[in-house]
């Protein structure tokens, strides 16, 4: 499988949790990951992301998806220093880093322009891509 990166910028607000889920689904399923149990995780952990960017960071939201040897990396960098923890949930939020830990493999924070990416190992997908992704023809390699 050939290394494949995707980069969508995202508007601040409200609408940017849900664009981002439906994007990041049609580029994984456009890249040949089929299974819906393992989609439907990858667009949760995107919500938390983008949401946490979204409620926390600053400046502009720059979402990131990357797939290399059946890995996919999802990140998303803003314009806060801050770096995300576990707290405890209350009526308003608080659940995000625990939804994340519970769907991925592992997850960690760089510095970014000024900012931070938080990003997320998802784990590993069950089986193979429907169709190899660097293949336009849809063949299996």
């Amino acid at each position: 499988m050939s290394e494949l990166t995707a980069h969508l910028d995202l508007p601040l607000g409200i609408h940017a949790p849900g664009a981002a889920r439906r994007a990041v689904t049609a580029l994984l399923e456009g890249w040949g990951f089929r299974d819906e149990e393992w989609l439907d995780a990858a667009a949760v952990v995107t919500s938390e992301l983008v949401t946490n960017a979204v409620r926390h960071g600053g400046g502009c939201v720059e979402f990131t998806a990357e797939a290399h040897e059946g890995r996919v990396v999802l990140s998303v960098a803003d314009g806060s220093s801050v770096v995300p923890r576990r707290r405890d949930p209350d009526g308003v939020g608080g659940r995000g880093i625990a939804v994340i830990e519970a769907l991925s493999a592992r997850w960690g924070v760089h510095d970014h322009e000024g900012g931070k990416r938080v990003w997320v190992e998802l784990r590993p997908y069950p089986g193979r891509p429907v169709r190899s992704p660097g293949s336009a023809r849809g063949e299996r390699r």
